[in-house]
């Protein structure tokens, strides 16, 4: 794909989420959606107390943006095809599907920090929406021609999963995108964790000839960076449930996009590592009564050991780099 492409969408992802920030944050402040101590982790963390949230407002205008501005430059360059118009489909269906999750969280952010009730949407109201989200980006997939049920799983080979494929596809959808969610704890973490995903997913699509995903994901690392300056500690905005739960769309969007799911494994290593603390320690408290760590999500035991959040998130984005390094080297293994 042109590098100009690649630049422009980089470069107005970046400076639309950074430069938003400018008038948004303080629009928070003013009408004070503030996020309460008690819904954002640890009581350690008070001088947080008020800090805005909704901020995830901010990069998803930078990516919807920056992705229709690639895409338009691209579609210029690009002669269509039924490879193309199958591309199309999981773009915007992974942008819907996205945004769809988005709008979830911004619901149940507005139900607690608005409406002040603590709990937000009820689990079976989040249950009932993630699975029709869900259901409908894979139908919609299926009904454009992308009927594979097989996977292909890292260093392994595949596995026609036949029916079986999308109950536990839609599973997987909701395990990862919740999964992204749960890592937006502390300060950068979840925007630091995700611009190494994005970047992972640039390399990837690249490398395999899907440039309308490439342009996502392009958008998506860039927001990133722009989102950071605002974010990462002392942050001076969080993303909230609007913004985690968008990006756990996009993850999702880009690993089935490119066909290849089971990537999502060793690319979203931290993300999964958090999600999977969280099932341990309900897990062990109600059999055992014990606790396996000092506190879940993981990078909370972190900062229970001691670790400043900085260290928290450095260590964990370099952990994210590592699945994503094992990742690539096994899609080149698949093209050699």
């Amino acid at each position: 794909m042109n590098a100009f492409v690649v630049i422009l969408t980089a470069v107005i992802s970046f400076v639309v989420t950074s430069v938003l920030g400018i008038w948004f944050i303080p629009f928070l402040h003013k009408v004070k959606y503030g996020q309460p101590i008690n819904e954002i982790g640890p009581t350690w963390h008070k001088n947080k107390q008020g800090t805005p949230t909704m901020g995830g407002v901010l990069f998803i205008i930078g990516i919807l943006i920056a992705t229709t501005a690639g895409y338009i430059t691209y579609m210029f360059q690009n002669i269509e095809s039924s490879a193309v118009e199958l591309n199309n489909t999981r773009l915007m269906a992974g942008l819907i599907m996205a945004l769809a999750f988005g709008f979830m969280g911004f619901i149940d952010d507005y139900i607690k920090v608005v409406r002040k009730r603590n709990l937000g949407l009820t689990a079976m109201q989040k249950i009932i929406m993630q699975v029709v989200i869900s259901a409908a980006y894979l139908a919609t997939l299926y009904m454009r021609g992308d009927t594979s049920t097989a996977l292909v799983i890292p260093f392994i080979g595949q596995l026609d999963l036949g029916i079986l494929y999308y109950p536990v596809m839609l599973l997987f959808i909701i395990f990862m995108v919740n999964a992204v969610n749960l890592t937006d704890g502390i300060d950068g973490l979840c925007g630091s964790v995700t611009f190494v995903v994005a970047a992972c997913f640039m390399i990837l699509t690249g490398m395999l000839h899907y440039f309308e995903l490439n342009i996502l994901a392009t958008a998506v690392a860039g927001a990133m960076i722009g989102y950071l300056i605002w974010n990462f500690h002392p942050a001076k905005v969080f993303m909230g449930d609007t913004g985690s739960m968008f990006l756990g769309g996009l993850v999702v969007a880009l690993g089935f996009g490119v066909g290849l799911p089971a990537f999502l494994i060793p690319i979203g290593l931290v993300y999964i590592c958090e999600a999977g603390s969280v099932v341990l320690q309900v897990t062990s408290f109600k059999l055992t009564g014990k606790r396996i760590f000092k506190m879940s999500p993981i990078h909370h035991h972190f900062e229970m050991s001691g670790w400043s959040e900085v260290k928290i998130v450095s260590v964990f984005s370099l952990t994210a780099a590592v699945g994503c390094v094992l990742a690539v080297w096994a899609v080149r293994m698949l093209l050699s």
